[in-house]
């Protein structure tokens, strides 16, 4: 019988499952941060329970983590041992109680953890694959919704709650029922200025936040055999805004060059023997989907979103779409929130903030592109841009290579790493009833900040926004930097 790639996962995983009734799996990888952990590790207090294993538990910093550089500074020095002041009074009192918790927490229970100011240190779903720990065929969950970045590697990565969490540490299993295999086919190739990031929004707005419901997306076809792994990454992230349970793409020979230079990937002959295992992780035939979905790549355009989700995007040249249909209501109060018009273009929306950041994009492909636009040229008067690299590693080669440079003679702020403006949990934030242009994955009302308003757009599109002043095309920009 024809297996997809999540089948061939989902088997090697199952512990035990009785008929009717969510399978048992086993969990290889679990991923924590300061947020949704306390109410777990209590739990475990409570019931006198161990954290099953404590080497399969990987931890950081990430979602309240402060990136001005003083602030970060303050709180490196706290972690390093230096405790003189400002330490961590130079953030919330809220957010250093929530780091100084997992930091105890993960003292007591043997984990390891990369704290602010250590090499290791950023967002969890970029240091997990850049470091090597998120690996082909693996079982992966974190407690945060964009855990389905892992599946560029070929993982069954996901997103669960505190109380799963809870259940993670304690038995290293996780109680899932078994997702639909649907593959998402991207045709064609790319145009130029296209992303990765402009596909996803590109397959949201063609399928819905709903779209996915139920469903383990597999992404095939050329375009995407075609991104690096960082685009894959992208690709991936978002897959939870369609309403999908997690996204994959098959690990292959670009895979294996990634991680073949990361740390913790196997070597000499475990290295081999692994390689021949992955290229195994693959579906059989493409009847063994339970549903198509095609997307013509070639069509794409660089996309944003003009609405309060992820599916309400339209080409960066479009007009806004009048509400019609079952999403009308929803469709004419997003408009009545972002304060815009059917009919409205959406090139030439004059914009506050420019947010480069985020587990979407963060990456050093994404700083790369952006500085490309960049460099040579200056923000408009009157727009703050924020690059919040999502990683120490990802800082160091940016700065090794100079983009930085670029960002700051251009105007930009570089910041230290963490999840900043994306969910501002800090004080990155918007103000009320201000424009974001954001590389990040959700435009939620007050996503950003109160009453702030969101577009979502490709890092090249977020770069040639802030250099212009409003929503831009970035394709000729793009030219121009050639």
């Amino acid at each position: 019988m024809s297996r997809t790639l999540l089948d061939k996962i989902w088997a090697r995983h199952v512990v035990a499952q009785t008929p009717g009734h969510p399978a048992l799996l086993y969990v290889d990888l679990h991923l924590v941060h300061e947020v949704t952990t306390p109410q777990a590790f209590d739990g475990l207090r409570r019931r006198k329970l161990a954290v099953r294993r404590p080497d399969r538990t990987l931890a950081t910093m990430d979602h309240c983590t402060p990136t001005a550089p003083d602030q970060a500074t303050a709180v490196a020095g706290w972690y390093a041992g230096r405790r003189s002041k400002p330490g961590l009074t130079a953030i919330d009192a809220e957010a250093a109680h929530q780091l100084e918790t997992l930091a105890r927490n993960c003292r007591e229970y043997g984990i390891e953890l990369h704290h602010v100011g250590t090499p290791g240190n950023g967002i969890v779903h970029v240091i997990g694959p850049e470091q090597g720990r998120t690996q082909p065929g693996m079982t992966v969950v974190c407690g945060d919704s964009h855990t389905s970045t892992h599946g560029a590697f070929g993982a069954f990565a996901l997103g669960i709650g505190t109380s799963e969490v809870e259940t993670v540490l304690a038995t290293q299993c996780l109680l899932q029922h078994k997702p639909r295999s649907v593959q998402v086919r991207f045709d064609g190739q790319l145009g130029a200025g296209v992303t990765a990031k402009d596909m996803i929004l590109a397959l949201i707005a063609q399928i819905g936040t709903a779209g996915g419901t139920g469903s383990a997306f597999e992404y095939t076809g050329d375009a995407v055999k075609g991104l690096d792994m960082e685009g894959r990454m992208t690709l991936c992230n978002m897959s939870i805004e369609a309403g999908a349970r997690a996204g994959m793409v098959a690990p292959d020979d670009v895979t294996f060059e990634y991680l073949s230079r990361t740390p913790s990937a196997p070597t000499g002959a475990a290295w081999d023997a692994a390689v021949d295992r992955w290229r195994g992780l693959r579906t059989d035939d493409e009847s063994a989907y339970d549903e198509t979905i095609v997307v013509d790549a070639s069509a794409i355009a660089p996309m944003v979103t003009y609405g309060t989700t992820p599916a309400m995007a339209i080409p960066v040249d479009g007009r806004i779409p009048k509400p019609r249909g079952n999403e009308r209501a929803r469709v004419e109060k997003a408009l009545q929130y972002m304060a815009l018009e059917p009919g409205q273009r959406i090139e030439g929306q004059p914009i506050h903030t420019v947010f480069l950041g985020s587990c979407t994009n963060s990456r050093l492909s994404d700083l790369r592109s952006a500085a490309d636009v960049l460099r040579g040229r200056k923000i408009a008067p009157g727009v703050r841009m924020l690059v919040v690299p999502g990683s120490e590693r990802v800082k160091a080669a940016a700065e090794a290579e100079g983009l930085h440079t670029s960002f700051v003679d251009a105007g930009a702020q570089w910041r230290s790493p963490g999840c900043s403006m994306c969910i501002a949990m800090n004080d990155d934030r918007v103000g009320r009833g201000e424009y974001a242009l954001s590389t990040s994955n959700r435009n939620f009302e007050g996503r950003q900040g109160p009453g702030s308003r969101t577009f979502l757009a490709s890092p090249v599109t977020a770069a040639a926004s802030a250099v212009a002043g409003c929503v831009t095309d970035p394709r000729p920009m793009l030219e121009g930097a050639k």
